[in-house]
C-alpha cells in the first residue's frame, strides 16, 4: 500500500517512531514525505537525514508550512513549537533541506493522485492548505490524523485535558477544516495514551542498525528531558520505564491496517471547550469521521518493537 506521512519530525521523537515503522512495514511503500511547522528547513533535514540512514533517499521529501493558519497558541506549555539541543538527539549536525510550501502541497498532491494513504501526524497546516488549493481532493483520500479530543484518558492515565492536543490546538483553523470537509479518521489523544516505549525496549533497538540505535538514543534523551519515568511512576496504567507515549507510531499503524484497534463511523460536530477545540459525537448534522475508540496497547507495543526487529536487526 502507498502511504504519504506530514509530519513534524525532529520534536516529540515519536514522529521517527512512526517513519521507522512504515520504512520497516516490508507491505508499504512511502510515497512521500512532507514536514509543517517547519523551522527553516531544519525538519526536513531530519527526514532525509534518517531515511539515508537506511538506504532509503529515493523516497521524496519536502519542507512545507513554518507557521499555522491561525497562529501557534503561546498558551500551550508556554511556547509554539521548538526542537530540542541537536547534539544530544542526532549523531552529527544535520544540513537542512530549504524549499517552499508549494513543492510540500505539489508532493502532497501528487501522492494523493496517485493512491496514497496521507497519514498526518504534525499540525495539519499543509493539509488544510492543500484542502483549500484544491478543494475535494483529500475528501476523496484516505486521510488518518493523529490527534483529537473526544474523551479523557481513561483512569490509571495522565488526565489529560484538550489543550494537551498538541496537533489541533497548535492549528485549530486547520484542523476544523479537515474534520468538517475531509471525513478523516481521527486517532485521539485518549487512545494514544495506552501505546509507550520503555527503557526495556532500548536493547532490542541498539541491535537493529543504526535506525534502531537513533531511535533507541532519541527515545532516552526524550525521556531524561521531559522527565517521563517519573510520570510512569506517578501513575499505575503507566510503566515505571517509560520514556514516550507512541502517538504517532499508533496512528501510522491504524492507517495501514494493524488489527488491535477499534474504529468507529461516527458523525463529529466541532465545538468549543472553554477555548480549546474539542470534536463531539452526534445523532445528526455533523460531519462524517472514523474514530478510533479502543486499542490494546500491550499488542501494539510489541507489534512495532518486533516490525523493526524483522526488518533490521542485526544490521550494521
Amino acid at each position: 500500500m502507498k502511504v504519504h506521512l506530514d509530519t513534524d519530525l525532529g520534536g516529540d521523537t515519536d514522529d521517527l517512531c512512526a517513519l521507522a515503522y512504515l520504512l520497516a512495514r516490508p507491505d508499504v511503500e512511502l510515497v512521500g514525505v512532507t514536514t509543517c511547522t517547519e523551522q527553516a528547513g531544519r525538519r526536513a533535514g531530519y527526514v532525509r537525514y534518517a531515511l539515508r540512514m537506511v538506504g532509503r533517499d529515493d523516497i521524496p521529501v519536502a519542507a512545507g508550512a513554518e507557521g499555522s493558519l491561525g497562529g501557534y497558541r503561546g498558551d500551550f506549555g508556554g511556547s509554539g513549537p521548538g526542537l530540542p539541543d541537536e547534539s544530544e538527539y542526532w549523531p552529527e549536525p544535520v544540513a537542512p533541506l530549504l524549499g517552499d510550501a508549494g513543492k510540500a502541497l505539489r508532493l502532497l498532491d501528487q501522492s494523493i493522485r496517485g493512491g496514497a494513504i496521507v497519514v498526518g501526524i504534525g499540525i495539519y497546516t499543509n493539509l488544510a492548505m492543500l484542502e483549500a488549493a484544491r478543494p475535494g481532493l483529500l475528501a476523496g483520500a484516505k486521510l488518518v490524523l493523529m490527534g483529537g479530543y473526544l474523551r479523557p484518558p481513561r483512569e490509571r492515565l495522565p488526565a489529560w485535558g484538550p489543550e494537551m492536543d498538541w496537533n489541533v490546538q497548535q492549528d485549530a483553523s486547520a484542523a476544523r477544516l479537515l474534520i468538517e470537509r475531509c471525513r478523516p479518521t481521527l486517532v485521539p489523544l485518549d487512545v494514544t495514551l495506552e501505546t509507550f516505549i520503555r527503557e526495556a525496549d532500548l536493547p532490542r533497538l541498539r541491535r537493529c542498525g543504526p535506525m534502531g540505535t537513533l531511535l533507541a538514543r532519541q527515545a532516552a534523551a526524550h525521556g531524561a528531558s521531559w522527565q517521563m519515568p517519573e510520570m510512569g511512576r506517578r501513575h499505575a496504567g503507566l510503566p515505571d520505564d517509560l520514556l514516550n507515549f507512541q502517538y504517532d507510531p499508533l496512528a501510522c499503524a491504524v492507517a495501514t491496517g494493524w488489527g488491535g484497534a477499534h474504529v468507529e463511523a461516527v458523525r463529529l460536530q466541532v465545538a468549543s471547550q472553554d477555548g480549546w477545540l474539542v470534536e463531539r459525537v452526534v445523532p445528526d448534522g455533523g460531519s462524517e469521521a472514523r474514530i478510533v475508540t479502543a486499542v490494546d496497547g500491550e499488542a501494539f507495543n510489541r507489534h512495532w518493537v518486533d516490525t523493526l526487529s524483522q526488518a533490521w536487526e542485526g544490521t550494521y
